[in-house]
């Protein structure tokens, strides 16, 4: 793992961050109150694929209360499609609208006394920026110029990861808890059926079976090799504090400690 060395080596330890504070005007979304006490690390909206500059605070706002790890979450400019379409863009956009939003993000965290942690691309940012190297290498480039010390959160496997190895920051491999997976190790897309778990035992199980086997059953019963430092829960489903709950609950009673990243 390239964030958690060092950690005490009878004890397996992971990160359980989610998706924050994507919220826009009068328009409330997720379950942020409820999943902070279950996370050790937020990834906060940062204008584009939602929140606005109220919503962005009162996020910052309430993680730094929390005591949670805050992350940016930059997206593509697409609040219709809540990030979540691919768009035509060049490395050069890439570039500027991670380094914008990381920026924007940042002034209200320290705003409110806290540091900025990570980055986590959102939606269809970070699945184009995982394929291409020309994307990846982009956005890596910009949360580098903004901050060495921030760790890169990335899909295991991805142009991401590569490229931040490439450019000396931190990353974190990421894996999902209420998210299928095919035999290719890559996520099953939204468009198909099964592509999110509805309960929250098979996110425990998947989750559990990832950390201490090394594997995830897809949906067609392979074993795929897989291995994370992080673990994402999307907020914004209608069970997700309660998922949230039941994953903490459970990766403590299976030994395994919560909390965000580091560099070594």
């Amino acid at each position: 793992m390239n964030t958690n060395d060092g950690l005490e080596a009878e004890q397996r330890v992971i990160d359980l961050n989610c998706d924050f504070g994507e919220g826009f005007g009068a328009y409330a979304f997720g379950q942020d109150e409820e999943l902070l006490a279950y996370v050790s690390s937020v990834n906060i909206a940062c204008g584009f694929h939602a929140g606005d500059p109220h919503t962005i605070r009162e996020a910052v706002e309430r993680s730094v209360r929390a005591g949670v790890a805050i992350g940016a979450h930059p997206g593509l400019p697409d609040r219709l499609g809540f990030g979540r379409r691919e768009m035509a863009v060049s490395p050069e956009e890439v570039y500027d609208y991670a380094l914008y939003q990381i920026g924007a993000l940042d002034a209200f965290v320290r705003a409110a006394g806290g540091k900025l942690r990570h980055v986590k691309p959102h939606g269809a940012l970070y699945h184009m920026a995982g394929r291409s190297p020309a994307l990846a290498a982009a956005f890596v480039r910009a949360v580098r110029a903004y901050d060495p010390a921030l760790v890169l959160y990335a899909q295991g496997g991805s142009e991401l990861l590569s490229e931040a190895s490439r450019q000396g920051i931190g990353s974190a491999a990421e894996i999902f808890a209420d998210r299928t997976y095919r035999e290719d190790g890559t996520l099953t897309p939204r468009t198909e059926p099964n592509a999110v778990h509805r309960t929250a035992e098979a996110a425990l199980v998947q989750t559990i079976g990832i950390i201490t086997g090394g594997h995830v059953a897809t949906a067609g019963g392979q074993r795929v090799p897989l291995q994370g430092d992080t673990v994402c829960l999307h907020g914004d489903g209608p069970h997700a504090a309660a998922f949230a709950a039941r994953l903490h609950q459970g990766l403590i009673a299976a030994g395994i400690g919560i909390r965000p990243p580091h560099r070594s």
